[in-house]
């Protein structure tokens, strides 16, 4: 790349008369006053140049992100291909460190051990079991003194679906009143959650349960149900899942109460289309709210709609939370609610170990063994994951708190440090600077962990629930009505829900969806909650 330098003209030098002590000084100044003015264009230049190579190497590393994106594998756990918490509590790599991948190519160097394959799982003991008896021929049985049986072998079998139609025949006697008029009596019958409907509760379950917990859209459930002779339009099976919400309404409610009863929350939100939303265009983007807590041993999980994700919506969402503790993202919109309320507002390490991971990833290969600052960042960062993940599993809340005082908080108060001291080392814009500039911003959020045993170093619980709903949206892709979305939070809602309490989803939507219509009293809705249901 060409600068132009604009060079001023170089004075006429002085000849003949005019050669006096006055014109020679006026001339050297002039000569000076040029040279400064060169130097300031060189300088210029120069600073213009640095901050496009500056420009050019952010915009590279953001294409080698983008291509990595799209190309590269998504895990996050092993960035470098190797451990960089270290076994044995070794201090995470510095700068000027050798390169955690390289070889040890010293003489006493400990060949590294073959790993030992573990023995096959076997299968549940709880699945139910079927013999199948291979018995000898009466040739070979005879003369022999005694016979007896070995197992030898367990197959995992299954049975394929089957559709079938109840059949309801209601018994009804007739009798004579004292008139000699005839009265008729018929057997009780169990309620439906949505009346004459065709679908048997079991049925219901099973669409539920394929839609958001297995991702399918109604026209794969359709086709499926159709290949065992049930003829139902996907029309109708979304009608179905409207009106059996509205019915479940009562249960999500008493779920959100033991929710917002909680000591501690967390909480995420994620995108979901809908196309009849009033008053905004099909395309726009709406929002599924999801907050995951509860007492102990009572864990919800809840998903709620709304079309905006303004901090009006979190306002309301926590507007009855009667805990301490609130969990989340870098997301501005809690920051006013939590304040009010006195809540004490952590934040999420994943979401600064996430902005280092890719900032890692768009670097080029480092050219020699040296680690970048990025590098070092995450393996002090995954010192602190390894103390959560390892050294303080199978401790109580109390226990954990006195480790993390003990372990812990000097880790992250070196962890600052080296921030701070390295971050104006490192240039703006880069996804490192990024990186850094976003821990530290976040920092008081992010230590807030060490405040309690009972709370986590990342909010990814919370994420976790969201996964099998951004799996689903690629598949069945929106929701058609703001209520076809209302419907999506509750069935998210009972599913993750039974699954934050061991309970296997469909066997539990069988059993809500069968005893829902009964449960008219808080005594009956309780019976219904997850963790009260074997």
């Amino acid at each position: 790349m060409s600068v132009a330098v604009d060079t001023p003209a170089v004075p006429f030098p002085i000849t003949g008369a005019a050669r006096t002590p006055d014109a020679l000084l006026q001339a050297v100044i002039e000569q000076q006053r040029v040279i400064d003015r060169q130097a300031e264009l060189v300088e210029d230049n120069t600073r213009v140049i640095a901050n496009q190579q500056a420009r050019i190497a952010v915009l590279e590393e953001q294409l080698r992100l983008e291509r990595h994106r799209r190309f590269g594998a998504s895990s996050e756990t092993n960035v470098l291909q190797g451990d960089l918490a270290f076994e044995g509590g070794e201090a995470p790599l510095e700068d000027g460190d050798a390169d955690p991948d390289a070889a040890d190519t010293t003489p006493d160097a400990e060949p590294p051990r073959k790993k030992r394959r573990g023995r096959k799982k076997g299968l549940s003991p709880d699945l139910p079991r079927v013999e199948r008896r291979h018995l000898l021929s009466d040739a070979e049985r005879e003369g022999a003194i005694e016979t007896f049986f070995v197992k030898v072998k367990e197959e995992l079998d299954i049975v394929p679906a089957r559709v079938q139609v109840i059949e309801h025949w209601q018994e009804k006697a007739v009798y004579l009143d004292a008139d000699g008029e005839r009265a008729l009596v018929a057997a009780a019958r169990p309620a439906h959650p949505i009346g004459k409907g065709i679908a048997s509760t079991n049925l219901l379950a099973w669409i539920a349960v394929s839609k958001f917990a297995d991702g399918l859209p109604l026209n794969a459930i359709e086709t499926i149900l159709a290949r065992y002779g049930g003829e139902i339009t996907r029309t109708t099976l979304a009608s179905w899942m409207i009106a059996l919400h509205l019915r479940l309404a009562p249960l999500v409610g008493r779920l959100e109460r033991e929710l917002l009863g909680g000591d501690y929350l967390q909480g995420d939100e994620t995108r979901l289309k809908v196309m009849k939303e009033p008053g905004t265009a099909p395309t726009a983007t709406k929002w599924l709210w999801v907050m995951r807590g509860g007492p102990p041993g009572r864990m919800v999980v809840r998903f709620e709609y709304d079309k905006s994700r303004g901090g009006a919506v979190a306002e309301r969402l926590l507007e009855h939370f009667s805990g301490r503790y609130f969990q989340s993202d870098g997301y501005a919109g809690y920051d006013e609610p939590c304040r009010a309320k006195g809540i004490v507002h952590l934040g999420c390490f994943d979401h600064a170990r996430r902005k280092v991971v890719e900032a890692i990833r768009a670097q080029p290969k480092p050219a020699s063994g040296k680690p970048s600052k990025a590098m070092v960042m995450l393996s002090k960062i995954d010192a602190l994951y390894r103390l959560e993940r390892v050294e303080f599993a199978g401790l109580d809340d109390d226990e954990r708190f006195e480790a993390r005082q003990t372990h812990a908080v000097p880790k992250l108060a070196a962890l600052k440090v080296w921030l701070e001291t390295n971050a104006p080392k490192v240039a703006k814009g880069s996804l490192t600077r990024r990186a850094m500039d976003y821990t530290l911003n976040q920092w008081e959020k992010l230590v807030r962990y060490t405040e309690h045993g009972q709370l986590r170093m990342s909010n990814v619980l919370a994420e976790n629930a969201i996964r099998p709903l951004a799996i689903g949206r690629k598949r069945w892709l929106f929701a058609d009505t703001p209520e076809g979305a209302r419907a999506v939070a509750t069935y998210f809602t009972l599913i993750e829900s039974a699954k934050a309490n061991g309970v296997e989803p469909l066997a539990y939507l069988q059993h809500v969806f069968a005893n829902i219509a009964a449960a008219d009293t808080d005594e009956a809705l309780d019976a219904l909650l997850p963790w009260n249901v074997s």
